[in-house]
């Protein structure tokens, strides 16, 4: 079954409502399953709960049949998506575009050149699909395809 992995923010900010709304879509689209990730920061003292997580975004969306809410902790936001989408062997990614500055950031100390969707379907081997704030898809990106 396909899995579609969405990380937000908690309570949902304008843009994660945009590319949680993009993540439905995709994951009605491929027939896959979605799984809404927020991450917990160790050095933040709010612990979002996963049913708090689940009731705001069924409060936006309704309810989203095939969907698991996961809250995970962890110290880098980024990291621990990594962590996340990588037990799930998700087959796409749906991320927003303020969060590729960060995960440019964080792959910039990795390697020289931090092209993000190009990092992630290497280091993944899955599609990641970037999100802009109006809800359309900024960029679409494929794994080990060429298509023109």
């Amino acid at each position: 079954m396909p899995q579609v992995v969405v990380p937000v923010r908690y309570p949902l900010s304008e843009n994660s409502r945009a590319t949680l709304g993009n993540a439905i879509q995709i994951a009605e689209a491929e027939d896959a399953d979605l799984t809404v990730l927020h991450v917990n920061l160790y050095q933040n003292s709010h612990r979002v709960r996963r049913t708090e997580l689940k009731r705001a975004v069924e409060e936006e969306f309704g309810h989203l049949p095939r969907t698991r809410y996961v809250v995970r902790s962890g110290m880098l936001i980024e990291e621990t998506i990594l962590d996340e989408v990588a037990a799930q062997e998700a087959d796409i990614v749906v991320i927003g575009s303020k969060q590729v500055s960060r995960w440019r950031d964080m792959i910039r100390r990795l390697v020289s050149d931090p092209d993000v969707e190009e990092y992630l379907r290497e280091e993944l081997d899955c599609e990641i699909v970037t999100v802009t704030p109006d809800d359309a898809p900024a960029q679409h990106s494929s794994t080990g395809s060429s298509e023109s």
